[in-house]
């Protein structure tokens, strides 16, 4: 990737040494995590489309992932339309328009991770305080001003979540036990800002020379824990076992696995949190056991505005991800399948949450309304 030198490479100081994307002047360059672990190839998008396209198809995945992407991808959509523009300036409201436009666009490529929806938000209310500050018709030239603020807005929000992994992992490693540790999906470089959020917390414990013993389920049907995990935890030279989804509950039983360790999605007021499918078995698993179950999330991943997770949306993939493995279909013709994405773990099945604003416990209605309601206030009030 040495040509992107030219590009101008933009990304925060503290910056991953896992470089599971690019940001330069002209593109955003994406690891295709679907070639993971077999092939490294990095997909270009120039437009907001092309950035909605690798959101909805998995080219990067991972909520806090998708949510910086969908900011940059805010910020290549305007590029786009400043290139397209044929008149000298427009209206403020035709500007308007074209960002709700935008932004329910890229929201609708993955309903259920709210980072996503945060994200675009927080671009499109920015984007409307910046105009208020310009004349009723815009020109190009402001246009392409307005857009520097933009691209810092984006950039920033890169940098907060980078930083949130890297205060996540802190906190994390003080409650992580000695032994087993199971985690389930991908909560890495690969899924965040940098440096990973359930990953993070068992990559500093390690760092740090605990004794712990990772073990990653290979998550079907995406396999995001074996092509994905297991490449992040192997370039980064850190052991681990793979195993298969159902051996979970008869490791737990043998004592092998002592602590479970994945990221979220959204969790909501009551705790009740979405998580890649499977979860939700593995925290049943765990509570018969009697073995702590950890979610770790930046606060951007809590949604104060649902009640219950009944309320979440949980997205419909397509079947063919079930019926195939590596594009091979391993199932008979004509087989029907249901392919959910996520799963909804009740709040009283989870020992604690692990943010960046610290460690949350029981009873998860007052803790996370302590920590989060005044930092979610701010949000709805910028």
């Amino acid at each position: 990737m040495n040509f992107l030198k030219s590009e101008g490479i933009k990304e925060p100081e503290e910056a991953d040494i896992l470089k599971t994307w690019y940001w330069t002047e002209k593109a955003l360059y994406l690891l295709d995590q679907r070639k993971l672990p077999l092939v490294e190839k990095y997909v270009r998008c120039e437009t907001v489309q092309q950035v909605r396209k690798a959101i909805k198809d998995m080219v990067v995945r991972g909520a806090p992932a998708i949510g910086i992407c969908g900011a940059i991808g805010w910020v290549l959509g305007l590029k786009q339309f400043l290139k397209d523009l044929k008149k000298a300036d427009l209206s403020k409201r035709k500007l308007e328009v074209f960002f709700n436009r935008m932004a329910n666009l890229l929201v609708s490529a993955r309903p259920t991770a709210v980072n996503l929806s945060w994200a675009v938000e927080r671009m499109k209310k920015r984007a409307y305080e910046i105009l208020k500050s310009f004349p009723e018709r815009i020109s190009k030239v402001d246009l392409e001003e307005i857009n520097k603020f933009l691209e810092k807005e984006a950039l920033r929000i890169w940098e907060e979540d980078l930083k949130a992994n890297l205060k996540i992992a802190e906190y994390g490693k003080k409650i992580l036990p000695e032994g087993g540790i199971l985690t389930h999906c991908n909560t890495g470089a690969l899924a965040t800002g940098g440096y990973g959020t359930a990953l993070g917390v068992i990559r500093k414990a390690y760092e740090e020379k605990r004794k712990i013993g990772i073990f990653v389920d290979e998550t079907r049907p995406f396999l995001q824990g074996a092509r994905l995990t297991a490449w992040e935890l192997f370039k980064l030279k850190i052991p681990f076992t793979l195993i298969t989804d159902n051996s979970a509950g008869f490791l737990m039983k043998k004592g092998v696995i002592q602590a479970v360790i994945v990221g979220a999605d959204r969790i909501v007021k009551n705790g009740d949190t979405a998580n890649k499918i499977g979860t939700y078995s593995l925290a049943v698993l765990a509570n018969f056991h009697k073995i702590p179950f950890f979610v770790v999330a930046p606060s951007s991943s809590f949604d104060l505005s649902l009640e219950k997770g009944e309320e979440i949306p949980i997205e419909k993939r397509n079947p063919k991800e079930v019926l195939t493995c590596f594009k091979s279909k391993i199932a008979p013709l004509k087989s029907r399948a249901c392919n959910l994405a996520f799963d909804v773990t009740p709040a009283e099945l989870i020992t604690a949450f692990i943010t960046e604003k610290g460690i949350l416990y029981p009873p998860y209605e007052k803790s996370i309304e302590k920590i989060l309601a005044l930092e979610n206030n701010n949000r709805n009030e910028s």
